[in-house]
């Protein structure tokens, strides 16, 4: 389909069943097209109108249970939403990918030189190149494309918008060179080793597989080469409820120490049981020892590591409860997470600067407002940032009009647990 074509369609709603898919309501649906078409034009801009286009969609994710018990080999809950990166592409001639991301100007990869290199850190060019390197070491095949991309998951949010950028980048390989037949855990994979070796990030996996197979996705890393990772098939629409992401628009700055001590405190812990990560002591002989850590680790050691061994059995919880159809005890869970994370594992605010506490203020309205009515937590990292509250459909203007008098007009986003991941739209 030319991109001129593809504009028709997207006006005279023939596409709409196709995005509802992604979006789920016709509200949102309406409310992308402008989005859509807004990108097809910039691919005529850019690069004409002569070639066939596909669309393809990559979803943010958020982190739903298990906060801080990945690095340490845990299991977690997490889900793809409905914010997420687009794309408009086309196959070329070259070997070289030609990616324009709205508002930056365009990235050129040269695929006949997949060399990751660190003056290249931290740049989108790196992503690209890092995916399709990965591809290639998976005996995928990789070739040149024109693209141009925009998206609406928002940056610093906890989110993961490169996460969604790079499913999104596997994507567009995926369908145009290997008829749509790379996996979701391949595109993962291949998307974690391109924010790794490409981008300089050490990540995880959990961002990109949540992004990748879609709705909820619960992951277990007690092998962190073979992670088991496991779909749950959950209507959350049905749930009558919505997630709410509210951005407390607290300092990140200098919060590097805080996150790696979680990490290294947990591992601290593991040490003295003669283990390197905390998964690999068993729970019940960690509870039965566990003064023996007296006076060998902080005792803020000791607390993030009993959240650690509580939150990997409040995921096997949650994931129970979604099965089961349960949503008043997956309530009941997530609110535990949270207060777990605030009194054990504290990563909430900062010990830094104990008087800004924008998390716990989010945490605490939350609480006043959804007692006995919906669930809230810290979410992701900590320490600054977001928290994660599901609501009711009919009191959720009310929470959002709360939030935004405290913490500004349009700091509580109002999102949709996506039913797919990466995927070809159109």
């Amino acid at each position: 389909m030319k991109p001129s074509e593809l504009i028709k369609m997207l006006e005279s709603g023939l596409a709409d069943t196709n995005l509802k898919k992604l979006y789920v309501t016709d509200l949102a649906v309406e409310q992308q097209k402008p989005r859509y078409i807004r990108t097809v034009k910039k691919f005529i801009e850019m690069f004409g109108d002569s070639r066939d286009v596909m669309v393809l969609s990559a979803p943010g994710r958020t982190e739903i249970c298990g906060n801080h018990t990945d690095h340490n080999n845990g299991k977690v809950l997490a889900a793809s939403i409905n914010l997420d990166a687009i794309a408009v592409a086309a196959k070329n001639d070259n070997d070289v990918i030609n990616e324009k991301s709205e508002g930056h100007g365009v990235n050129t990869v040269d695929l006949t030189d997949l060399t990751p290199r660190q003056n290249e850190y931290g740049k989108s060019a790196s992503m690209i190149k890092g995916v399709a390197a990965g591809l290639k070491n998976e005996g995928f095949c990789i070739g040149g494309f024109d693209a141009c991309t925009t998206s609406d998951v928002m940056g610093g949010s906890g989110l993961s918008s490169s996460a969604a950028f790079e499913v999104l980048i596997g994507n567009i390989i995926s369908y145009l060179y290997n008829d749509g037949t790379v996996d979701a855990v391949t595109i993962a994979k291949s998307a974690q080793y391109s924010e790794n070796v490409f981008f300089g990030k050490p990540s995880g996996l959990l961002d990109q597989m949540a992004s990748s197979v879609g709705t909820f996705v619960t992951i277990d890393f007690e092998s962190t080469k073979n992670p088991v990772i496991k779909k749950i098939d959950y209507d959350f629409a049905k749930s009558g409820y919505s997630l709410c992401i509210v951005d407390t628009h607290g300092n990140h700055s200098d919060l590097t120490d805080d996150y790696a001590a979680v990490r290294s405190e947990m591992e601290a812990a593991a040490v003295c049981f003669g283990k390197s990560v905390l998964r690999e002591i068993p729970k019940e002989e960690f509870f039965s020892r566990v003064g023996e850590l007296t006076g060998k680790v902080n005792d803020r050691a000791i607390l993030r590591a009993v959240h650690f061994y509580n939150e990997n059995d409040r995921v096997e919880k949650a994931v129970k409860a979604l099965e089961n159809n349960d949503f008043e005890a997956f309530k009941e869970i997530i609110t535990s997470s949270g207060f777990s994370s605030y009194m054990y594992n504290q990563n909430v605010f900062t010990s830094k600067n104990p008087t800004e506490q924008k998390l716990s203020l989010a945490l605490c309205l939350s609480q006043q407002l959804l007692q006995d009515k919906g669930a809230w937590r810290v979410h992701g990292g900590g320490f600054a940032g977001t928290i994660q509250a599901f609501v009711p459909n009919d009191f959720v203007d009310d929470y959002k009009k709360a939030m935004d008098a405290v913490f500004g007009e349009g700091s509580c986003h109002i999102l949709i647990i996506r039913p797919v991941g990466g995927a070809r739209v159109i």
